[in-house]
């Protein structure tokens, strides 16, 4: 198998990450508290035995946490999140990866050992989706590109992991539900996080 993990992530500017945290704490401590998820997911994979690609949403930093001996790094492509993360899983897979799983750098509980069971859980399953609590996810994995899992989705709202569910029935396919952790999106995350006590 060939594997690789695709990391969504954003150019650290204010009132470009963490806008829904922002509106409460403020767009300097917004960026900081992206940094320390930055910190947490490079912490994550840093050592995963696959191939590991970043995309950035503006622009390619070629000095940041992202080491270049560990991460190549490309630029996402697209309108909206669907279509931008459609566009890297096509991409991806046509350079001859046959398992991929992308992820953002929301999620501070996230380990390298649940990365790696989601890719485990491509042996048997058409899909692994790590569900987040506030009805997104996490993680998606997959072994085929399947465009319709990032079409019609109403992006960032709770609907997001039911409807991904529902067109998993809609296409029969198979899928593994990894734990049920916590994204970060606004204050009431951040309170409720492993960072707010750091």
């Amino acid at each position: 198998m060939k594997p690789a993990l695709i990391i969504f992530a954003r150019n650290p500017e204010a009132g470009d990450v963490k806008t829904r945290l922002a509106a409460t704490i403020g767009n300097h401590a917004a960026i900081a508290v992206y940094h320390q998820l930055v910190h947490c997911t490079v912490s994550a994979t840093h050592h995963l035995p696959v191939d590991k690609i970043v995309f950035y949403s503006n622009y390619i930093q070629q000095e940041d946490k992202w080491d270049n001996r560990y991460y190549t790094k490309e630029l996402q492509q697209g309108i909206d999140l669907g279509e931008r993360m459609k566009n890297a899983f096509a991409s991806t897979f046509q350079k001859g990866y046959d398992q991929l799983a992308i992820i953002g750098t929301d999620c501070p509980d996230l380990t390298a050992e649940i990365i790696m069971d989601a890719f485990a859980a491509l042996q048997s399953n058409d899909l692994a989706i790590g569900p987040a609590e506030d009805g997104g996810y996490y993680l998606l994995a997959m072994n085929n590109l399947h465009k319709e899992l990032f079409e019609g989705i109403k992006w960032s709202t709770n609907t997001v992991l039911n409807d991904t569910l529902g067109k998993c029935a809609t296409l029969q396919l198979s899928h593994n539900l990894l734990p049920l952790l916590n994204d970060i999106d606004d204050e009431q995350d951040l309170r409720a996080s492993k960072l707010y006590n750091q």
